[in-house]
């Protein structure tokens, strides 16, 4: 399970250059000068993506805590609200870069998809560490 984790950092660590690209492009190309929330999706998918995967690799080393159904479905769980959130960044980034107005309803959909990935991404990580606590006590 060591290695499914190195390898998933791997990933993230590879997705989160490819934003770095794309907001750097995205913003060049459009004249863009301002801030905007495309700047977060290489921060999100480095810190976590590559870094906590790194973290539970050094751990299941450690505690062999990813025995079981649980562990899978959390990690699931997590990649999926981790995934959610940085497709809201960018979806809220290149309507900020193109000065798209949405309407009140369309703003209000992309908050709740976004807070329905962080909501997501806590509870994987809570079952994660819950586990990670048992194997360690």
């Amino acid at each position: 399970m060591a290695k499914r984790y190195a390898n998933t950092a791997l990933v993230y660590a590879v997705l989160a250059l490819i934003l770095g690209v794309v907001y750097r492009e995205v913003t060049k190309y459009s004249g863009f000068t301002g801030r905007t929330t495309m700047s977060f999706m290489h921060a999100h998918y480095f810190m976590l993506g590559m870094a906590f995967f790194l973290v539970l690799m050094l751990v299941e080393k450690n505690f062999h805590f990813s025995q079981g159904r649980q562990v899978g479905v959390a990690v699931i769980i997590y990649q999926v609200g981790l995934n959610i959130t940085v497709l809201c960044l960018l979806a809220r980034g290149l309507t900020q870069v193109w000065n798209v107005s949405m309407s009140k309803g369309m703003d209000a959909s992309l908050s709740g998809i976004a807070g329905i990935g962080h909501i997501l991404l806590s509870i994987g990580m809570i079952i994660l560490l819950w586990n990670i606590r048992k194997k360690a006590a």
